[in-house]
């Protein structure tokens, strides 16, 4: 703790008392305290043990001001769920104004804290102001969702003497928490929590589409409690147009609900209040579902939820197994083939968990090689094709059946050259397929329902620069799209509106950055339910691959092996399957725990389903 802050206030040893479940732990700067013993101050830090929970000491008797400032900032390091700790350096009335829910101020080195001396705190020696500076790296609000940002930070904390007591206070401060990278990532866990599209369904029961939501809660705050919070009060705000909640409105844990845990048969019991106690048999299968989705993403622990009422009476109980049946969750569906071009310019298929490099021809006209393709898009049920001819001009669909036909293109594309015409196409999972036409003069982003029919036209309002190529998320809520404007390719995210209500028809809407340290993306692919897979290059650096989530965030653990000269590159949003690369070494994959293996040498554009 602590190695984040810097500056004018004189350093101190962090003060903190830890509870270890088991084991010694040694922590940064902080006093330890075991089941046992003494507290002892120590010197090194290894990365924390889960199961330890650092809690900040109060401010000390006659505390300098610059103490006060250090001290209330280790304290919002520590894991005290309300703060509690942190108010004590506060002022009475400043600690009942104190919103630290309001959301996290994440800065590269943390703040640096300078003594504002002006001319009033000359004339008043019990009063005195410090600022808090930095540079911002990202936001994480009041719904806990994380945002990128930049620039600087300047904040300023106002102290007084108690004229009773003589003691120092902080009783002016801005709301919210701030702390560096470094404590963020300690403190923090990122978490996919789970709704259902507003307007997708799969399959002739019409199935709801999961679609996942992350959040970033403190690690080691009850975790399992909080996320079941954050999901019954509600999507995030940039999410919530295109979700829904099966929970109805209202729906809560029952007053003082706490310290959720599976029993020892991995159930856990989610005790709710009697709003939630209003569903019915088939919405509670659903409200269970999400909380599955949910808690499985976070612990993979729990095998089944119960839903209890008020009066302790069963609603609903629910398995693992039978949520993946109850609605469409795409990191279930993992890809029956890996598909790619061969050197007769064949779609041809190797079976997706096969170790195999023996691939076989798609039945139908793709696998004919009458006519050469540039690109290919394999729909999610694995029946359907859309194929882009290799001059970039024109984009075909055809069924991936004996005897199936080629027929005539469906969309068409004008521009001058190859890279001003057809992008390669993505399909979701309801069964629609997306394409973009990069044609400088009419470019355009349209959508064929089911593949087949006329084109819609797809709005993307607030769209600076041109789209260069995009992938739609499974769950048909989400697109990623790769946007050129003065020479630089930005990886956006859009939500996706597909309310017809308005007689405007779709559009991707509200883009955000994924990944705005690059200044060139080649190619990307979703590797997840909320994370992409992006080969690119930052500013003067050299092109490289690494794991995006979709809402800017790095996530945790390595990037993927490095591989030179990457062309093309595919993924699923099952994660056990390996990535897949179109590079100067020809198609290549990457199981895991292994290093890029060879598929074929003569291949090209390699793609999962969608």
């Amino acid at each position: 703790m602590g190695a984040d802050r810097e500056g004018g206030v004189r350093r101190r040893p962090v003060r903190a008392v830890v509870y270890a479940a088991c084991g010694a732990v040694l922590l940064a700067g902080c006093a330890s305290m075991p089941d046992s013993g003494d507290l002892r101050d120590v010197e090194s830090t290894p990365r924390q043990d889960t199961q330890v929970r650092v809690f900040a000491m109060p401010p000390q008797e006659n505390a300098a001001p610059g103490e006060i400032v250090q001290g209330f900032l280790e304290a919002l390091t520590s894991d005290d769920p309300s703060y509690d700790t942190a108010r004590k350096y506060l002022t009475p009335a400043a600690a009942r104004k104190w919103r630290p829910e309001q959301g996290t101020t994440v800065l590269a080195d943390g703040p640096s804290t300078e003594s504002d001396q002006g001319a009033a705190a000359r004339e008043d020696p019990g009063s005195l102001s410090y600022v808090l500076a930095g540079t911002r790296v990202a936001t994480v609000d009041a719904q806990q969702a994380y945002a990128p940002a930049k620039g600087a930070y300047a904040k300023r904390l106002h102290l007084s003497r108690d004229t009773k007591t003589g003691q120092w206070r902080i009783d002016t401060l801005p709301q919210g928490v701030v702390m560096g990278k470094s404590d963020f990532q300690r403190n923090y866990t990122p978490v996919n929590k789970y709704y259902f599209a507003s307007h997708s369904s799969v399959g002739p029961g019409g199935e709801p589409v999961a679609v996942a939501d992350p959040v970033f809660l403190r690690t080691r705050v009850d975790p399992m409690t909080q996320v079941v919070r954050s999901l019954l009060n509600g999507p995030t705000n940039w999410l919530g147009p295109a979700v829904r909640s099966s929970f109805p409105t209202g729906a809560a844990l029952q007053k003082g609900a706490s310290a959720l845990t599976p029993d020892d048969q991995n159930r856990l019991t989610v005790p709710l209040n009697g709003q939630a106690a209003r569903a019915g048999e088939p919405q509670c299968a659903e409200m269970a579902t999400q909380l599955l989705f949910t808690l499985r993403n976070l612990t993979p622990t729990v095998d089944s939820v119960e839903l209890q009422g008020p009066d302790d009476r069963t609603l609903c109980e629910l398995s693992a197994d039978r949520a993946e049946t109850v609605a469409w969750h795409s990191p279930a569906k993992g890809p029956g083939y890996l598909y790619f071009f061969d050197s007769k310019h064949r779609l041809v298929r190797i079976a997706g968990g096969s170790t195999s490099t023996t691939a076989v021809p798609v039945p139908g006209a793709l696998g004919q090689g009458d006519k050469e393709f540039g690109s290919v898009a394999v729909s999610r049920d694995e029946h359907t094709a859309a194929g882009v001819s290799s001059d970039g001009t024109s984009l075909y669909v055809t069924a991936l059946t004996p005897g199936g036909s080629l027929g005539s293109a469906v969309v068409t594309s004008t521009g001058t050259t190859k890279d001003d015409r057809l992008a390669t196409p993505t399909w979701d999972a309801q069964g629609d397929l997306w394409v973009a036409d990069r044609n400088h003069l009419d470019p355009r982003l349209l959508m064929l329902k089911q593949g087949s029919g006329k084109p819609e036209s797809v709005r993307v309002p607030g769209l600076s620069g041109q789209i260069k190529d995009i992938r739609v998320a499974a769950d048909g809520a989400r697109m990623a799209l790769v946007v050129e404007k003065d020479g630089r390719q930005s990886l956006l995210i859009g939500r996706i509106e597909r309310d017809d209500t308005s007689g405007e028809g779709p559009a991707v809407v509200e883009l955000r950055s994924a990944a705005p340290w690059l200044e060139e993306v080649t190619t990307m692919s979703w590797a997840g339910d909320s994370r992409l897979v992006v080969v690119g290059r930052e500013q003067g650096g050299v092109q490289q691959m690494s794991y995006v989530q979709v809402d800017g965030s790095v996530p945790e653990g390595q990037a993927p092996a490095a591989l030179t000269g990457v062309k093309a590159i595919t993924a699923s949003e099952d994660e056990r399957v390996p990535l897949v690369a179109y590079s100067e070494d020809g198609i290549v994959r990457l199981p895991s725990g292994a290093q890029w293996q060879k598929v074929v040498k003569d291949g090209t554009a390699p793609i999962y389903p969608g």
